[in-house]
């Protein structure tokens, strides 16, 4: 890792696109960035339009302790990388299951497991990208709020066990955000997409910046965003 050492760094998963882009951008003023990805060439690409930034080009399913040497303090991880698998339970295959819980659930457990040394050395934070479907499911939506609930699961127990570390632990929860994944979920429903009518990925960004900001006397552990209705 090459962080100007008068920087504090921050980890994003999912950082090429959507609410992950959003969030590098919202950091990159403060933070060196380690954007994380697969496709290195692209993350690369998208580092040299930061002040301070490196690729961290990595399957999050296959991470392992040598992805992570060198990282010795990190003060954000940011959870961001997800996918959107949708269907009846009477239709859904294994493979459905498998890799939404690989990607939106074990990769989030390992990855932290294995960066908890540098967040404790720097007392730094892990701010999990959930959504309104952590709190509520139905039709359609069981593997991807399964997840969901899961991740909370996770991210609340982490939180306590990190306490005494001074880790600090904050679970966003967005409702529908304008971004690819929203389009798809459009059109597993049937229904025309338009955009504007939704949570742009800058405000979930905003709200990352404020559990970021806040305090270390205090935590910003469960923030719930929804669209108002009034774009």
């Amino acid at each position: 890792m090459t962080s100007p050492s008068a920087l504090p760094v921050a980890l994003i998963t999912g950082a090429s696109r959507g609410i992950g882009r959003a969030i590098a951008d919202e950091l990159a003023s403060t933070h060196h960035l380690l954007l994380g990805g697969r496709d290195r060439a692209a993350l690369e690409a998208l580092a040299s339009s930061y002040p301070s930034a490196e690729p961290f080009a990595v399957d999050v399913r296959e991470v392992s302790g040598t992805d992570v040497a060198g990282i010795d303090r990190l003060d954000v991880l940011v959870h961001s990388a997800g996918v959107l698998k949708m269907g009846a339970i009477a239709d859904l295959e294994d493979e459905a299951w498998r890799t939404s819980f690989e990607i939106n659930v074990f990769a989030v457990a390992k990855l932290t497991r294995l960066l908890l040394p540098a967040l404790r050395a720097a007392r730094g934070q892990v701010v999990a990208i959930n959504s309104g479907s952590g709190y509520s499911s139905g039709a359609g939506s069981a593997v991807y709020s399964g997840t969901k609930f899961a991740l909370r699961a996770l991210t609340d127990a982490l939180r306590e066990e990190e306490r005494p570390h001074g880790v600090r632990v904050s679970s966003i929860h967005p409702g529908r955000v304008a971004t690819d994944m929203q389009a798809e979920l459009h059109e597993f429903e049937g229904k025309d997409y338009s955009p504007t009518a939704w949570i742009q990925p800058e405000q979930v960004a905003r709200t990352v910046r404020l559990a970021v900001d806040a305090p270390r006397d205090s935590t910003v552990e469960s923030l719930s965003i929804r669209p108002s209705g009034m774009a």
